[in-house]
C-alpha cells in the first residue's frame, strides 16, 4: 500500500533584489503543510545560516530520532513494557568536502527510556534491534544509524 505526503517550501529570503548576488539574498524559508504550525527555516549556521531556526540537517536528525521512538513505543506496548518517558539527544556526523557538498557519515540515537520498575531491560532493549526495519527514515537513509539506549525505572 502506497501513500503520499504533501509540503509547501517557501523561499522568504528576497531582500529585494532576489539573487542578483551571492550575497544579496537570505537563505531562509517555511516549510508549510496544511494544517499544521508553519516551520521557519534557515541554513546550516555554518554556512551562515540563522542558528536560531531549523535547517535541513537538524530536521532530518529529529525525523530520525523520532521515527526510532514512534516504533519503540508500539513495539513496548505490544510487548508489556510500559514507557512513563522517552528522551532522545541524538548526534549525527557529517563532512563537508572542499567544493561544498555534503552528506552525513553516521547517526547515533542515544535514547533515555523510563520504563516501569521491574522490567526486563534486556528485553526493552532488544526491541531497538527490530526498528530499523520497520522505520521509514532509518529505511530511506544512506549512513549507519547506531541506537544507543539507556533505561531508568520510574519512581
Amino acid at each position: 500500500m502506497s501513500h503520499s505526503y504533501v509540503s509547501r517550501i517557501l523561499w522568504t529570503g528576497n531582500r529585494g533584489t532576489g539573487t542578483s548576488g551571492y550575497r544579496d539574498y537570505d537563505r531562509t524559508w517555511s516549510v508549510a503543510i496544511p494544517g499544521k504550525p508553519v516551520i521557519e527555516c534557515s541554513n546550516d549556521p555554518l554556512l551562515g545560516g540563522d542558528p536560531s531556526r531549523m535547517n535541513p540537517e537538524d530536521m532530518l536528525l529529529s525525523a530520525l530520532s523520532a521515527c526510532h521512538m514512534l516504533w519503540f513505543l508500539h513495539f513496548a506496548s505490544d510487548a508489556g513494557i510500559t514507557v512513563t518517558e522517552y528522551r532522545d539527544d541524538p548526534v549525527a556526523e557529517a563532512e563537508v568536502e572542499p567544493g561544498g557538498a555534503g552528506r552525513f557519515l553516521s547517526a547515533t540515537l542515544r535514547p533515555v527510556i523510563t520504563i516501569v520498575a521491574g522490567t526486563d531491560t534486556g528485553q526493552a532493549a532488544a526491541l531497538h534491534d527490530r526498528i530499523h526495519d520497520v522505520c521509514f527514515i532509518a529505511r530511506s537513509v544512506r549512513f549507519p544509524v547506531r541506537c544507543e539506549p539507556s533505561f531508568r525505572f520510574a519512581p
